[in-house]
């Protein structure tokens, strides 16, 4: 188990970023993905740091890179997300396609891109950075984001299902208000009173590093009380 390979996208902030330092300090070989790849490469500079925009159809290249570097891709970290908050009647095709591709149909192109090496690990990890809006649907506003990220979580069970036999693991990760760019853009609760990305990292690396035996399917967590969540 040393030496394991993670490719993470959206990692030039937030979530993304957060994991990526978690990992680096436990020794992880990382294929970072983002808009931006310079100064991410400055701040992981033992890292493989690709130019990688979820809206294209690149995902096949990047794991293609990131098996010529390293010889192996154990887990796959999708932290990359698009939350345009518009309700589902009034939304447009166009607005609504992108968020379709970057929170669900870029993922799956990385899962099927690297499905022969996560194959080949035997203890391959998938981890999906869904939201509770995969979960439940909190306001008119949400609705189409929700729309996509409970098809993310469908996901999510989808590769489950697929790769058990194979030892792979998929964890969704439904977290509520997350302290970063994002949630602060659209929330009125303050940044202090979220989730620090940091934590839900340690999440994440508790789902890559958990047995075939102990797998989990969903982890929620959140900075407000809800009737489930």
């Amino acid at each position: 188990m040393e030496h394991r390979v993670a490719m993470i996208s959206g990692a030039s902030g937030g979530i993304g970023a957060c994991i990526a330092k978690t990992l680096t300090a436990q020794g992880w070989g990382l294929s970072l993905g983002a808009r931006d790849p310079a100064p991410l490469q400055r701040r992981f500079p033992k890292a493989l740091v690709v130019p990688q925009d979820a809206t294209r159809s690149d995902e096949a290249a990047w794991v293609a890179d990131t098996r010529t570097r390293f010889g192996r891709i154990d887990a796959l970290i999708c932290s990359a997300g698009q939350m345009i908050p518009e309700d589902i009647v009034d939304i447009s095709d166009e607005t609504l396609d992108l968020m379709w591709d970057i929170n669900v149909k870029s993922p799956r192109r990385l899962v099927h891109a690297a499905w022969p090496d996560l194959v080949e690990a035997k203890t391959g990890r998938v981890v999906l950075l869904v939201s509770l809006s995969g979960k439940r649907v909190r306001s008119a506003a949400s609705s189409s984001y929700a729309v996509t990220k409970h098809a993310a979580l469908a996901m999510n069970h989808g590769i489950r299902q697929k790769g058990w036999k194979d030892g792979i693991r998929s964890t969704a990760i439904c977290p509520g208000r997350v302290n970063t760019s994002m949630a602060r853009a659209i929330a009125d609760t303050p940044p202090g009173q979220m989730t620090q990305p940091e934590n839900i990292a340690k999440l994440a690396k508790l789902a890559i590093d958990m047995p075939n035996e102990a797998s989990m399917a969903e982890i929620m967590v959140n900075c407000d009380l809800e009737d489930q969540y």
